[in-house]
């Protein structure tokens, strides 16, 4: 299954079980409510981890369906991007010095 058709298919799910698919606000809300579930799997050595971040990767899919996103473009659109960055260590901290168009 392609990405695309995950996110298709996380939408139609959320249209057949009558979940939310109009308060953006709402979703982005449960967005972040997934990823701490998930981050608390990981701290705790907790063994459903991986299904947490499937939550996570469900709702974001969910999302960019609802928002008219193709989030694979996006993806690779955004990944080139960060491709060309170069960074510096700046004062102990690494920072974008600067972006090949």
């Amino acid at each position: 299954m392609t990405l695309q058709e995950m996110q298709k298919a996380v939408y139609q799910n959320k249209l057949d079980h009558h979940f939310n698919v109009k308060n953006v606000e709402l979703e982005f809300q449960l967005l972040q409510g997934e990823v701490e579930e998930a981050c608390e799997a990981w701290k705790e050595q907790k063994s459903d981890l991986g299904e947490e971040l499937a939550d996570v990767a469900i709702y974001l899919l969910g999302l960019a369906e609802i928002l008219h996103f193709d989030l694979g473009k996006e993806i690779e659109r955004k990944m080139e991007i960060n491709r060309k960055r170069k960074y510096q260590m700046v004062d102990g901290v690494l920072k974008k010095v600067q972006e090949d168009q």
